[in-house]
């Protein structure tokens, strides 16, 4: 008589991930209410993740001294803005995951990744997109590579074989919601199911020291989709932003070991392609020759590049009573703050308006040292006097109405000299240790926000 295999099935939860033996309402975790889902899981013997030299690599303890302290061996993946936001370019063995909107351009950065690394042999395996649906990407971001291979898999044993047949120095995978592995009893997409083929890449990189690029979706609320473990597991966790109706995109590091989450790379969506935005400051600003009300411009760094960004706010009186507070790329509550300090240390009555803000490009923008520049636009709007293009604002408000110091203001001033900018509003507290005298914009130094207020609109 036969004896039929035992099965064991768990319950996890859909946001976070967490495992439990039996169904419950509310997740003890994450808080979520209904997103326990039963999963069956069956695990036969550990598959074994072998090198891209077809070896099995064995470790042993270290003492800290033995360990090499030298820098990790990073491959320049061509893409000065990718390279940026990295730390220096792509580690060796590291796993990186990229996420963002349907159609933001992941898989075509991907590909373009794979289409400029010539001297590599890349392995892109695709589970949402034939190989003639990837080449005709190819055909339109115009470039080509004889050691770019491509395959549609989802199987995550046939892809470790072809590992093993091509043996390539780099492998991106598209996407990883879409990948299962015969050890799980479950659905592609699953918590499971990414769980365990997300640890066998990180093994398998690890191992190999062969670079291994995610692709992976969003819910709804923005967050990447399947176990918050996922993110745990990653060495980089980069995020694809930007809005479709703009042509521009940005690329953020929300996690990294390898390098600094501050760094910020741009592109622009073209017919062909991704473009490298080398200069956003020139891109971000319009090139109207007529001032107009509303408009102001502002100093701002992310990471350790400077670019100015061009603020436009429109005030006017509410039309059905209640007055509406709405902005694009800068934070409404941050807005609401700024209001109400204009309000009460400044003596502005704007509690009867609609406020509209907007950082032009569709970027966003979380640098405070733009909230003087905020301020000004908004007054600007409201008193429907124009400020002068050639005068640039960096600087952060108080709740009492100060100005207070930002980070890298000789950055700031230097990148609004470069442009043709005539004068800039700096706090006063950073002169400390600042030369003056080597810049030819005129820099004016200012402690309240009354005494821009009187120096502008007098």
């Amino acid at each position: 008589m036969a004896i039929k295999a035992k099965t064991k099935s768990a319950w996890f939860c859909q946001s976070c991930g967490v495992e439990s033996a039996k169904w419950v309402g509310k997740c003890p975790s994450c808080g979520e209410w209904n997103s326990f889902v039963e999963e069956v899981v069956v695990k036969s013997k550990s598959t074994q993740i072998v090198g891209s030299n077809g070896q099995n690599k064995k470790n042993k303890p270290l003492k800290i001294s033995e360990i090499s302290s030298s820098e990790e061996a990073r491959f320049d993946t061509k893409d000065n803005e990718l390279n940026r936001v990295l730390g220096g370019g792509l580690v060796q063995g590291s796993l990186i995951l990229i996420g963002g909107e349907p159609g933001i351009g992941k898989s075509t950065l991907a590909l373009q990744i794979a289409l400029h690394l010539k001297s590599y042999t890349t392995l892109y395996v695709s589970g949402e997109e034939s190989a003639q649906q990837i080449k005709l990407r190819g055909n339109r971001i115009n470039s080509d590579n004889e050691n770019c291979l491509i395959v549609s898999e989802t199987s995550m044993e046939n892809i470790f074989s072809h590992v093993k047949n091509t043996n390539p120095d780099i492998i991106v995978i598209d996407s990883i919601q879409t990948l299962a592995t015969e050890t799980i009893e479950a659905s592609p997409g699953s918590v499971s199911q990414i769980r365990e083929c997300t640890a066998q890449l990180l093994r398998f990189a690890k191992e190999s020291a062969t670079p291994v690029l995610l692709i992976g979706h969003i819910t709804k609320d923005g967050n990447l989709a399947g176990p918050k473990i996922l993110e745990h597991m990653v060495d980089t966790v980069l995020q694809f932003e930007g809005d479709q109706n703009h042509m521009y995109r940005i690329l953020r590091s929300t996690k990294n070991r390898f390098g600094s989450t501050s760094e910020m790379g741009i592109y622009e969506m073209q017919h062909n392609g991704l473009r490298e935005v080398s200069n956003p400051s020139e891109l971000l600003l319009s090139h109207e020759d007529e001032s107009l009300s509303g408009v102001t411009i502002s100093a701002s760094i992310e990471g350790m590049r400077p670019f100015l960004i061009e603020i436009q706010a429109l005030v006017s009186s509410a039309a059905y009573g209640t007055p509406q507070r709405s902005s694009t790329g800068f934070d409404l509550r941050r807005l609401n703050m700024l209001l109400a300090v204009l309000e009460k240390r400044a003596g502005f009555k704007l509690s009867a308006k609609d406020v509209f803000l907007n950082i032009a490009g569709g970027i966003k923008v979380n640098d405070p040292a733009i909230d003087l520049a905020v301020i000004l636009a908004i007054l600007s709007s409201s008193t429907d006097i124009s400020i002068p293009k050639e005068v640039c604002f960096a600087g952060e408000i108080g709740l009492s109405g100060e100005i207070r110091p930002v980070s890298r203001i000789d950055q700031r001033i230097r990148e609004a000299e470069k442009l043709g900018f005539k004068q800039i509003f700096i706090p006063k507290h950073n002169s400390k240790g600042l030369d003056i005298s080597k810049f030819d914009i005129k820099i004016h130094l200012v402690s309240k926000v009354g005494q821009v207020f009187q120096t502008l609109f007098r």
